[in-house]
């Protein structure tokens, strides 16, 4: 036993018995364990509209959603994935506001660590569905302040439910690319709401806003449904792998706060 103590005296810094205050400067520092360590079940939460619901997807894996959730699964920080589907085929982005006034709408998005949001689209295809033979820049006067405003509404009233969950905002694709390849007023249209969504996601600070009107020109890779309208199986796997792709761009773990990792 003395012989013991004498080897660790003769190991202290300095030599000195007992002096044991210059250890920590060589020993180890803090260790701090990161949020992905211990994996857990984390919610997914759709809003908006058809897309989001996963309307003509014919292998009935819940559209981009559902397949999102199988990746999510792959992770770091993640057990398993719930997913709480809010949206609704043919919703506005009125109705989706509407839809935000109900205490148990909001009550699932504050348990949301991730949110998807689809909106936009119907509300261009109602102005679509009335001008359609006769369709020109004109007929969209007047339509995008007010959806930008009502965006905007939507926005504030889910971060007042949840401001940490990641939110993906989905941009907008032109459908009429299945009839004419030629380059219409439309497309100018279309790139203006986009451009919204776009900075909406921005000046959110943890959103992350997907393109997705390059994957939807034509249907030369069948990645639409029967019903020219809506995407298909193919077309939901390829939004599925932009939704990823752009979350590396943005930084899943930045806007997660830690907590999540590719």
């Amino acid at each position: 036993m003395l012989a013991a103590v004498l080897f660790l005296t003769g190991c202290m810094p300095g030599g000195e018995p007992g002096s044991f205050e210059k250890i920590g400067e060589t020993g180890f520092g803090e260790f701090e364990v990161p949020p992905t360590f211990a994996p857990r079940t984390v919610v997914l939460v759709g809003l908006g509209d058809s897309l989001t619901q996963g309307v003509g997807d014919e292998r009935k894996r819940e559209g981009y959603v559902g397949r999102l959730a199988v990746r999510m699964e792959e992770w770091e920080g993640v057990k398993g994935v719930e997913i709480q589907n809010l949206a609704k085929r043919g919703r506005r982005s009125d109705q989706l506001e509407e839809q935000l006034s109900d205490p148990r709408v909001r009550e699932t998005i504050s348990e949301a660590d991730i949110l998807t949001l689809t909106i936009g689209g119907n509300d261009l295809m109602k102005v679509v569905k009335k001008d359609l033979f006769n369709l020109d820049a004109k007929a969209f006067e007047g339509k995008l302040e007010p959806f930008m405003d009502r965006l905007s509404t939507t926005l504030f009233q889910v971060r007042r439910s949840n401001p940490d969950a990641v939110l993906i905002i989905l941009g907008l694709y032109n459908p009429l690319t299945v009839v004419t390849d030629e380059e219409s007023e439309f497309d100018g249209i279309l790139s203006e709401w986009n451009a919204v969504l776009e900075d909406a996601a921005v000046a959110d600070g943890r959103a992350c806003f997907v393109p997705v009107d390059d994957l939807f020109v034509s249907n030369r890779d069948l990645v639409y449904h029967t019903d020219f309208f809506h995407p298909n199986s193919k077309g939901y796997s390829r939004m599925t792998d932009r939704i990823i792709e752009s979350l590396s761009r943005c930084g899943l773990n930045r806007l997660s706060g830690g907590e999540l990792e590719f």
